[in-house]
């Protein structure tokens, strides 16, 4: 069998091939999105960097949560699949099994910032949650709250309450995805504090295998979260970032209304620090 003939979708930063019913073989590219758009850019390496880290958060949070991953390694990926993938798969590619995808992203804050704050300054409150008043930007939160949207492989995800993601999946299952996620980011928060990094937001994925609740797609990545240097870090000011919001900032300040597509080309000198800040977390997390 040749990749070539294997179905494919192409998500927003990861093509995914359908080798069977039970299987799937997911490759991070090195594209990245902004405000639910593909960028034009490419930023070199981003994909290698995605996938090593979900594979170390994998095996960290499995006494958490089963995933989906079945191998990362080429050599065995052809003995399970009999593909022959090409070089570029190396380092950026899983074998995953194929779970019954929840089609809802599950937000975890932290903290509040990005779209958070914005909402809180004008209700005092993030998707219908109602925080205390008097809070900064920045700041942490009393206690980390999970704020679900659609998920949306084009156009924009939109922000839902809980109850309405209740009500699509089934409240026991929508509670035992929302004790997942906080238990998931309680985790990782607390493993990056004592590496001098803050977690202040994440979004994770899940599915059902064989009638159980595992984690899908990546986890705990500059492309899926907010990570901030603790020692910098202080309420009312906006954090050092090692992650995609170093391109969101570029976006807003680039005259691009953040609604209309095309999105801009990104200068070559914000995608190479763009590459240079994922690996600098990529080392912070797995060093």
């Amino acid at each position: 069998m040749k990749l070539q003939d294997l179905k494919l979708y192409k998500g927003k930063v990861r093509d995914v091939y359908f080798v069977d019913e039970d299987k799937l073989l997911i490759c991070a590219t090195d594209r990245i999105s902004a405000f639910d758009f593909v960028l034009p850019s490419e930023i070199p390496g981003k994909g290698a960097v995605l996938n090593r880290i979900s594979l170390f958060w994998f095996e960290k949070t499995k006494h958490i949560i089963k995933n989906h991953l079945i191998s990362a390694d080429l050599a065995e990926i052809k003995d399970l699949t009999g593909v022959e993938l090409p070089q570029y798969f190396d380092g950026r590619s899983v074998l995953a099994a194929r779970a019954q995808r929840i089609d809802f992203e599950c937000i975890v804050r932290g903290y509040i910032t990005g779209s958070g704050w914005k909402e809180y300054l004008k209700s005092g409150s993030v998707c219908g949650i109602q925080l205390p008043a008097g809070l900064k930007e920045a700041q942490k939160l009393p206690e980390p709250i999970f704020t679900p949207t659609t998920k949306a492989d084009k156009g924009h995800d939109e922000n839902v309450s809980f109850e309405f993601m209740a009500d699509k999946i089934g409240l026991e299952t929508a509670n035992e995805v929302r004790k997942k996620s906080l238990e998931l980011y309680n985790f990782a928060h607390d493993y990056l504090l004592k590496k001098g990094i803050i977690l202040a937001d994440t979004k994770l994925e899940f599915g059902f295998l064989d009638g159980e609740l595992i984690l899908i797609d990546e986890a705990f990545t500059p492309d899926s979260s907010r990570f901030w240097d603790a020692g910098t870090w202080q309420p009312g000011k906006s954090p050092d970032s090692y992650d995609k919001q170093f391109v969101r900032n570029w976006l807003i300040k680039s005259g691009w209304d953040l609604k209309t597509p095309p999105a801009p080309e990104l200068p070559p000198d914000i995608a190479a620090r763009t590459a240079e800040l994922y690996r600098e977390i990529e080392g912070k997390i797995i060093s």
